[in-house]
């Protein structure tokens, strides 16, 4: 049997290094094949004996030389692929996926509180690959504050993988992914759904405890119904089930501060006009600073 491959994307930034890092744990972690993959549309094809003066790919080789570098200083032993690429970015990642358990990328944002600033190409793959594309930010991010000793504000969950759940069709390959992240890394998972509330929930005096209590505790069971088998499947990994009376995307967002990685899904189906990615995933992307992974399913 064939190891796994993960594919990571490179372009030379501090984010796509630190991409490699993650990816390169991720397949030691799983004994897989890292494969790290730079596309340059430009690529020439030369002959072995090119002398480096006059070698047009140097620059493009030595994207994935250092990533490789960097990667083996702390896994000796992992088994890596180079692989330089001429085509499109998007092309090349897009086929990775279809080959790869999944694609890792990284993603840059001028400061913590600032959105991501990611290029269409990583946009599209994220919206059209086959596999998980899982997107990573660079080094020296500050994460989500945490409160100092003696703060009265509550403290944050330790390291976990979350889950954000729709309820809205089937996601059994994003559940698959969670629990899947979870059992390898040895953590808990933090299965999160938000539910909005109804109209009638909201009074002039705020909002309606009763009718809040009822939507929530529908929600719990329903949530609890669908993570059921899996938690049968996976009897090692500790769950627990966060239900909020929130929007989705909020409650996603205000759930995660840290995680070690977030999943959340994207349906491969969306109407033609429709955005790549849904409003969870969306939010995810711009505005969480731990690695997230936008995991395809039907």
């Amino acid at each position: 049997m064939e190891p796994e491959l993960i594919t990571v994307g490179l372009d030379g930034s501090p984010e796509s290094l630190a991409a490699a890092q993650w990816a390169a744990d991720e397949a030691d972690r799983r004994h897989a094949v890292l494969r790290l993959l730079h596309a340059w549309i430009l690529l020439a094809a030369e002959a072995p004996d090119t002398p480096p003066d006059r070698d047009q790919n140097a620059g493009a080789r030595q994207i994935v030389n250092q990533a490789a570098q960097e990667v083996r200083e702390r896994h000796p032993h992992l088994q890596i692929m180079e692989d330089l690429v001429g085509s499109e970015a998007e092309s090349a990642l897009l086929l990775a996926s279809s080959e790869s358990r999944m694609v890792v990328l990284g993603s840059r944002a001028l400061a913590p509180w600032e959105s991501y600033v990611l290029g269409d190409a990583s946009l599209d793959v994220v919206g059209r690959a086959e596999g998980p594309v899982v997107l990573v930010r660079g080094k020296g991010r500050a994460e989500s504050p945490r409160p100092e000793a003696g703060d009265s504000t509550p403290q944050v969950p330790g390291p976990r993988i979350v889950v954000g759940v729709s309820l809205n069709g089937p996601c059994e390959p994003l559940l698959a992914f969670a629990f899947d992240a979870a059992v390898s890394r040895g953590l808990p998972l933090e299965v999160v759904h938000g539910r909005a509330l109804p109209v009638h929930a909201y009074v002039p005096w705020g909002i309606e405890p009763e009718v809040a209590e009822e939507v929530t505790k529908e929600a719990e069971s329903e949530l609890r119904e669908t993570v059921l088998p899996w938690q049968e499947r996976f009897p090692d990994v500790p769950v627990q089930l966060t239900v909020l009376p929130e929007s989705p995307t909020r409650a996603v967002v205000q759930t995660v501060a840290g995680a070690e990685l977030l999943a959340v899904g994207r349906r491969r189906h969306r109407p033609l006009l429709a955005p790549r990615v849904g409003p969870v995933a969306h939010a995810a992307i711009h505005h969480v600073t731990c690695p997230v992974a936008v995991v395809p399913h039907d």
